[in-house]
């Protein structure tokens, strides 16, 4: 009991958590989707709260641009391509050994959303795109789970927190094909922005954990801070042809929606989904002799005499790196990987 209150002796005396609060946040368990940018100013806020259990899933591994803004990484990560979840457990267990960090390396999709939200009480957005949100906002309200959803790209942000039975899902406020493609890696981001909106959902996640349901933001929150803009919006209106919030479907949940083949905007790079796991000794084996393959514990990174690069992850996820035509990209795959 000493340590505990020699470790979060500034967070308790601070009468909207106090001792009751911090006993509430040891005992709680979030899943945060994607580590990231947001991710990582995520894992940092809720694994120093004291925040008992935590499970990070990102399919990714770091790379030098990430540096800018994703606060738990270094050069070090870069050198070994060390993915993003792994990164990120490893300094956070050095920050508070006594939370419970799960890192799992996947990508996040139809086929384990239900199974990685599985006994968690509250789920954060880390995620970079509106296929992986609507995935979550979907399985989230089907499941009766709050969900802390936020943006940023340029030195724009948005953030807010979606609660199942008490406020509109995200669905009531933009539809699949309406985001304007800009993402960070088309038109920039700044890091304050990140730091920001990751805070927001920290702070109502935080209210929503200790019980303080009468001081959460009933808005969802936008702001661009270059410009020095803000608004807000009303989360009391659920849209009448909101499938979710009004007919109990969950479109993102339905499997035939899950794409096998994926461009990822911005990178220059198709990600191709595999049926089964790849054992990544094996493919080394088979690679070596047309190309150079680099291993780490957690992936392979392939140089094709193409000039492309391929990125094998254990899950069975292929990145072709190098390109964005899909055919390109499937005939890569082909020739390489084969089924």
């Amino acid at each position: 009991m000493k340590e505990l209150y020699e470790r979060y002796s500034r967070q308790m005396l601070f009468p909207g958590i106090g001792e009751r609060g911090q006993e509430k946040l040891l005992q709680a368990r979030v899943l945060i989707v994607g580590v990231g940018a947001l991710g990582t100013v995520l894992a940092n806020h809720l694994v120093r709260s004291g925040v008992g259990f935590v499970r990070i899933v990102d399919r990714d591994y770091v790379e030098k641009s990430n540096l800018q803004r994703q606060m738990l990484f270094d050069e070090e990560d870069v050198a070994k391509a060390t993915p993003k979840a792994i990164a990120a457990k490893y300094k956070l267990e050095k920050i508070n050994s006594d939370v419970d960090i799960e890192a799992i390396v996947e990508d996040v999709n139809v086929t384990n959303i239900e199974s990685l939200t599985e006994d968690i009480d509250l789920v954060f957005d880390g995620t970079d795109n509106f296929s992986t949100r609507f995935l979550i906002n979907d399985c989230c309200f089907k499941k009766g789970i709050p969900f802390a959803y936020g943006g940023a790209v340029s030195s724009r942000g948005m953030s807010a927190l979606f609660i199942p039975s008490m406020t509109p899902c995200l669905r009531c406020f933009i539809q699949p094909g309406e985001g304007n493609g800009q993402t960070c890696d088309t038109i920039g981001v700044i890091s304050p922005v990140v730091d920001i909106v990751a805070s927001y959902q920290v702070v109502e996640g935080l209210k929503y954990l200790v019980g303080a349901s009468d001081k959460l933001r009933p808005t969802l929150k936008t702001f661009d801070l270059w410009n020095n803009h803000q608004y807000e919006m009303k989360l009391s209106q659920k849209k009448s042809t909101c499938p979710v919030c009004q007919d109990g479907e969950f479109p993102a949940l339905h499997t035939e929606n899950e794409q096998l083949v994926t461009t990822l905007c911005g990178r220059e790079t198709v990600q191709i989904k595999r049926p089964h796991p790849m054992i990544l000794k094996d493919w080394v084996m088979r690679l070596s002799s047309v190309a150079k393959v680099k291993e780490t514990p957690f992936l392979l990174q392939v140089a094709l005499d193409e000039g492309e690069r391929l990125v094998i992850f254990p899950d069975g996820r292929v990145l072709v790196q190098g390109t964005e035509d899909l055919n390109r990209a499937k005939s890569l795959y082909s020739k390489y990987i084969g089924d």
